[in-house]
């Protein structure tokens, strides 16, 4: 978000040399993890880095943030992510305030992953097949072949082993 937010300040300035370096081409550069970076993609983000302030702020909260996963005891996490957050928060970025303060509202659900290294990932999906499968249907008549579908659907019948 802070690129897309640079890249329209960039165009209204009419800068050519740093339109060409936010280029949506190149966004996946910024996603990518600094030690996974080809020589050719490091060289890339210094440079725009240099150019705009904004986008290497993002990169350095970015990156601090990603440190997080290197820890395994939940009391260093939560002391290392109210520091995050607080550095987020005073930084001059409106992206990372909106999600810093979403993070401090919800840190106790984070710190509990890293306690227990639970995630509701697996029902999220299965909700979510649930809800595409009423919406292809529109709407089962007979809620014991809704009940089959889901089950087909989300992998808990095999059909090998009812055909013969």
């Amino acid at each position: 978000m802070v690129r897309k937010q640079e890249l329209g300040k960039v165009r209204k300035d009419e800068d050519k040399e740093l339109m060409e370096l936010m280029h949506c081409r190149q966004r996946f550069i910024l996603l990518k993890k600094k030690a996974n970076l080809t020589e050719k993609q490091s060289g890339y983000l210094e440079r725009l880095c240099q150019a705009n302030e904004p986008i290497y702020k993002a990169m350095l909260l970015k990156e601090s943030f990603l440190k997080v996963y290197d820890y395994n005891d939940p009391v260093i996490v939560e002391e290392y992510l109210r520091d995050w957050i607080k550095e987020a928060i005073e930084s001059s970025l409106a992206m990372f305030k909106k999600i810093a303060e979403s993070f401090s509202d919800k840190l106790q659900y984070i710190i509990n992953w890293f306690r227990k290294k639970i995630s509701s990932a697996i029902s999220e999906g299965i909700n979510n097949k649930i809800k595409r499968l009423r919406r292809m249907a529109y709407g089962y008549k007979d809620i014991d072949y809704f009940r089959l579908k889901i089950h087909q659907h989300c992998g808990l019948l095999n059909s090998r082993r009812y055909s013969h």
